[in-house]
């Protein structure tokens, strides 16, 4: 919804400065971040390797416009907002849980679960039309028996059309891959991962009455709740020095900025995994998609790689840094040569081998 601190979130993640202010439709046109993902095994790998830099992974989050009742018929900016969404991976969905009488809320209360489902039905609403408009195509293509593939999408479609006529959302159709990839150029709004952030005040990062509604009401929907106080977030932000921070985040009883439980939620979300190239030059994060294979993890640093992938040589993190180097590795049996076959686990220390 518009108002429930979004682009104040946002600009803690990203310091990219969106506009924030108290009026619906502060934000038009999306805003773009490129946000580094922390990780503290990249300090320490750095600490044994020494390099001349540091690249740690990174995700784009974007800042869209809030949504309102009747977006799916253009209300607001709804056609161009929704094709933001659609545009994004995973969403997450920020739910205003605290009171203020002195931010506005466009629905003239609070109340998270209204909210929610006032976007769940846009959402819905926008879905139930793609897949409609679907259906007329692929139900004559079915019957003309000519497709093979066009009599089983017209069952994930059907099943789409289900659940999407009970006000449900696409990611209750549990798919096979094989599935997945026949409809996946339907970009389904509610087919995406979500993950609900409850903006809270202070005296509520353990939970509230609001909190606890969400938290109840997406049980079954797999999704991850992260409660952030945005306005602390932004407070963190404005402290320069990392000494500054910490006195802060101690002051506060944090053991960590929220908005980095934030980025690293978003990752899992992703269903993102990391690997790790460390040398003299640079310690570098790189990101995959979990259960990919070598050659496709290769192909992350140059396509080359992956085409004229040979091996993979690979050191578990947990022994790189008992062991303290490559060599010391190498010389106790811990460096692994791995083939096209090998899947990556997430903290891999790898150097590749190919030929082109």
């Amino acid at each position: 919804m518009p108002n429930v601190g979004k682009s104040t979130l946002f600009n803690c993640l990203s310091n990219a400065k969106a506009q924030a202010a108290n009026f619906p439709f502060c934000t038009i046109e999306p805003n773009i971040g490129v946000i580094n993902v922390p990780d503290e095994r990249l300090e320490v790998l750095a600490k044994l390797v020494n390099p001349q830099k540091i690249v740690p992974a990174t995700v784009e989050i974007v800042d869209i416009a809030g949504l309102v009742k009747g977006a799916s018929k253009g209300e607001g900016l709804g056609n161009q907002f929704l094709g933001n969404i659609r545009e994004c991976d995973a969403i997450l969905h920020v739910l205003r849980c605290f009171d203020d009488p002195n931010v506005i809320h466009v629905e003239g209360s609070v109340h998270p679960l209204r909210d929610k489902e006032i976007i769940d039905i846009e959402l819905q609403l926008k879905d139930f039309e793609t897949v409609e408009k679907r259906l007329a195509r692929v139900s004559k293509a079915a019957k003309a028996g000519n497709d093979k593939d066009a009599k089983k999408e017209l069952d994930i479609l059907n099943a789409y059309y289900k659940v999407l006529s009970e006000q449900k959302s696409a990611r209750n159709v549990v798919l096979s891959p094989e599935d997945k990839i026949l409809v996946q150029d339907l970009h389904l709004l509610t087919d995406k991962p979500v993950l609900y952030v409850c903006n809270v005040d202070q005296s509520s990062l353990k939970g509230n009455k609001y909190t606890d509604a969400v938290k109840e009401a997406v049980k079954g929907e797999n999704a991850e709740v992260l409660l952030i106080d945005a306005g602390i977030e932004a407070e963190i932000t404005q402290l320069e020095s990392a000494d500054d921070r910490k006195a802060f985040l101690d002051e506060m009883g944090l053991d960590e900025p929220g908005v980095n439980k934030l980025i690293k939620a978003a990752y899992k979300l992703l269903n993102l995994s990391t690997y790790f190239t460390a040398g003299e030059m640079e310690v570098r994060a790189w990101t995959i998609h979990k259960g990919d294979k070598a050659p496709q993890a290769a192909g992350v640093i140059h396509t080359d790689f992956e085409k004229g992938f040979i091996k993979a040589e690979v050191i578990a993190y947990e022994d790189f840094v008992k062991y303290g180097s490559e060599s010391a590795c190498r010389d106790v049996g811990k460096l692994m040569i791995q083939g096209k076959d090998y899947v990556m686990k997430d903290g891999d220390v790898v150097h590749f081998r190919f030929n082109v």
